[in-house]
């Protein structure tokens, strides 16, 4: 997802095949969101469970972009201005050009004489009487400095990508003089706050510290978050001495654990008709032992993969250069892809990773289409 280029003169072949997984994780999360999200399909038995099969399954998607970020990233090799030029110049530009188009998609759907009906097709956020007033569009336009809209509910990601970009030089300056031993005790503490949630849900709202004049700056607060997957994708690159089978074996057992965690949690919930939004996703959280299991075992498999043929290196490579192109407009496709898979009545088991093909095909595609056309000026508008 993140516009990440290679510091490392040879390329990292794995890398590429783990990008390319997550990447299409992502996209099937995405397509999980008409199953699990839109109140019709809620009320069939057999959409909640394939939903709560999948959704759970494809939850390490964003940890192991952010595992590959602290791989490739720390320690940060540039001075801190022309890090900061480079990397946030790439993603903020594709980012607003991005999220304004999706802004506009109401109104220009109203200019067009479309029912409103259509833009729920498309979003499933959007409710069931999303309005087409150009009012509305510039509205969520000018809040884009501050957040993401039911529109574009995937760009939260790239407000957390450019907190890890701010963070990362100062960071990397610990990083650079910590021992091992010092790495895996800040691991060891952000460990810890994985639990928090369920603590905060099961035990006490307040906690650690935390009260109502105080917020959530609890105890472990500055261990917490994202950060701590971008320390631990830089920790595990250092090689794996494990055998195949021992890596299959361990990891496999990782995250059948971590599934079947999330898959019970999630499921309870749902089936639970006063569950809130926040008790609904509370199982689905990245920062959480869960999802944390689920995803270190993907990584240590995804290290173990070895590829020698010329033809499927370019192809992975390929997919680095477009991938953040492919994040930004694949939300476009999801509602137009569940229309193909309901035209084509494809059984519900496999309606979600068809969906996920069909997007993941279209958008990679029109990717590829803008750098053949603008060569040039395709990393300001694709990333």
């Amino acid at each position: 997802m993140s516009s990440i280029s290679n510091p490392i003169p040879e390329r990292i072949v794995w890398a590429d095949v783990l990008r390319f997984i997550a990447m299409f994780m992502v996209i099937s999360v995405h397509c999980t969101d008409p199953f699990n999200i839109s109140p019709a399909a809620r009320l069939n038995p057999e959409y909640n469970f394939w939903g709560t099969i999948y959704g759970s399954v494809l939850r390490p998607c964003v940890p192991l972009f952010v595992m590959l970020t602290g791989m490739l990233l720390l320690p940060v090799r540039q001075e801190i201005g022309p890090f900061y030029k480079k990397r946030l110049t790439r993603v903020i530009y594709p980012f607003l050009i991005w999220s304004v188009l999706y802004s506009l998609f109401p109104w220009f759907t109203g200019v067009l004489g479309l029912e409103p009906s259509v833009i729920t097709k498309f979003f499933v956020y959007a409710g069931d009487s999303p309005s087409q007033a150009f009012s509305d569009s510039l509205h969520n336009i000018l809040m884009i400095p501050f957040n993401f809209t039911p529109l574009s509910t995937h760009m939260w990601y790239i407000y957390m990508l450019v907190g890890l970009y701010l963070f990362m030089p100062i960071f990397s300056a610990w990083i650079k003089e910590a021992t091992d031993k010092q790495k895996r005790m800040y691991l060891y503490f952000w460990g810890a706050t994985l639990f928090m949630p369920y603590l905060h849900e099961y035990v006490a709202k307040y906690m650690l510290g935390s009260c109502p004049w105080n917020g959530s700056f609890d105890m472990l607060y500055y261990f917490a978050g994202f950060n701590g997957y971008l320390l631990l994708g830089h920790y595990l690159s250092k090689g794996n001495d494990w055998s195949i089978s021992k890596t299959l074996l361990i990891s496999g057992a990782l995250f059948a654990v971590g599934y079947a965690i999330t898959y019970v949690g999630f499921g309870k919930m749902v089936a639970d008709p006063k569950s809130t939004e926040e008790q609904i996703e509370l199982f689905f959280l990245y920062c959480t032992p869960n999802v944390f299991l689920m995803t270190i075992s993907v990584f240590l498999v995804a290290k173990k993969i070895r590829i020698s043929s010329p033809f499927w290196i370019n192809v992975f490579a390929n997919l680095t250069k477009f991938g953040f192109g492919i994040y930004m407009v694949h939300y476009f496709l999801v509602g137009p892809s569940f229309m193909v898979v309901d035209f084509l009545k494809v059984p519900i088991p496999i309606q979600i990773p068809v969906a996920a093909s069909i997007t993941f095909a279209g958008a990679w595609l029109f990717t590829a289409l803008v750098y053949r056309i603008l060569p040039i000026k395709a990393k300001w508008i694709m990333g």
